[in-house]
């Protein structure tokens, strides 16, 4: 769910619509396993059955997510080094670590102070039973280090508020690897044949574990297929060319493939449902432009999509801090059916509010400054220059 674009880059309007709606439809997903909008007006606007597939397929969006972000980092990578094989390895990590770190650390520090305190939706239980707060020592440290999703296939949903961060995990799982296989790798091809094995070992993964979600869905084999295909669609980006025609073509059928494939849904398809989005999301990347272009992505009515895509990473980590609050002050049973959507609606206003800020004197602030510190170079002593 993150990228390393520099900000005097341009931005691929195309990227940011696809990455606000992968976050919108997470978040439609965590709210309504809260308050149900499948007994909201919405289903009397539209159906209930097209409600409940807008909202309960919402782990397709982090699918989408893992799509951009492989493609992006891909991307970044080849810009800076020219080739995989000469990707300078501390830089990598160390813009890895300025953009993710401080923004992860404050949200942590959001959820486990109420969770300390005892709030509900903040606090560790399993099986229904509470846990000890000390279990947040644990909790933390698998975040941090990348193993939370390995945590909750072993002790299940244990809070309402990390849970969700198990994609995190994954997502840095790979990225941990890639700079080194790309330097021990060297060669562009053996990188190509290592994303094309994870291509076909994720469907694999995803059969054996189709009868537990917390295996097909969450673990690292059943989602590095989808980020593997976004480095691969950067790698071809390179030696792709369509005509004007054809691009929008092949678009089409990659947004219909995306719309399709999203409203199907994830019962009975969790096999090959996460490679289709995946693989959708990366047709739609491979004909993306930079540059401006009046295409349906720069229009200005999907304009705040676009801005929740630009700051997807603060939604990302402190929705859910939003919304445990919300649903702490409001449960379920307390909410009448006309305000489902005015709380609805202000759970996202609340949650940009809070992603803005955190953004723009926070996340920012603290990346900047920490790339320029960890990316200058020793100065070399007078007397060895």
């Amino acid at each position: 769910m993150i990228t390393l674009r520099s900000a005097h880059d341009p931005r691929d309007t195309r990227i940011d619509l696809l990455r606000g709606i992968a976050i919108l439809v997470v978040m439609l997903l965590h709210f309504s396993l809260t308050y149900r909008l499948t007994q909201s007006q919405l289903a009397n606007w539209f159906t209930p059955q097209l409600v409940r597939a807008l909202v309960i397929n919402g782990n397709y969006g982090v699918t989408i997510f893992f799509a951009i972000s492989g493609f992006l980092i891909t991307s970044n990578s080849l810009r800076r080094a020219g080739t995989l094989g000469q990707i300078d390895v501390r830089k990598f990590y160390a813009y890895r670590f300025a953009r993710i770190m401080p923004t992860l650390v404050l949200a942590l520090f959001a959820i486990v102070v109420p969770g300390c305190l005892g709030l509900p939706s903040f606090a560790n239980a399993a099986h229904g039973q509470p846990l000890p707060a000390s279990y947040f020592v644990l909790a933390i440290v698998s975040v941090l280090t990348f193993w939370h999703n390995v945590l909750m296939q072993s002790v299940g949903y244990f809070n309402y508020c990390l849970n969700i961060y198990w994609s995190l995990s994954v997502e840095e799982i790979f990225y941990l690897a890639l700079p080194l296989a790309g330097v021990l790798l060297g060669r562009t091809s053996l990188f190509v044949a290592l994303c094309l094995a994870l291509v076909v070992a994720g469907p694999f993964y995803r059969w054996m574990h189709a009868d537990n979600e917390l295996f097909f869905m969450y673990g690292y084999w059943a989602c590095f297929d989808a980020i593997a295909l976004g480095c691969l669609t950067a790698l071809l980006k390179n030696h792709f060319v369509l005509s004007r025609a054809r691009n929008r073509a092949m678009t089409f059928t990659g947004a219909i493939a995306l719309a399709a494939t999203y409203f199907t849904g994830i019962s009975g398809h969790e096999v090959l449902g996460f490679s289709a989005v995946a693989l959708s999301t990366s047709i739609l990347l491979l004909t993306s432009s930079p540059l401006p272009r009046a295409d349906w992505s720069s229009a200005r009515v999907v304009q705040p999509l676009r801005w929740l895509g630009r700051h997807s990473y603060e939604l990302y980590l402190f929705h859910i801090v939003v919304l445990a609050l919300m649903r702490n002050l409001v449960p379920r049973e307390a909410l009448s059916y006309a305000m489902k959507l005015p709380w609805l609606v202000l759970f996202l206003a609340f949650s940009s509010v809070v992603a803005g800020t955190v953004s723009h004197f926070f996340s920012e602030p603290a990346n900047q400054a920490l790339r320029r510190y960890l990316s200058t170079a020793r100065p070399i002593p007078a007397a060895q220059a």
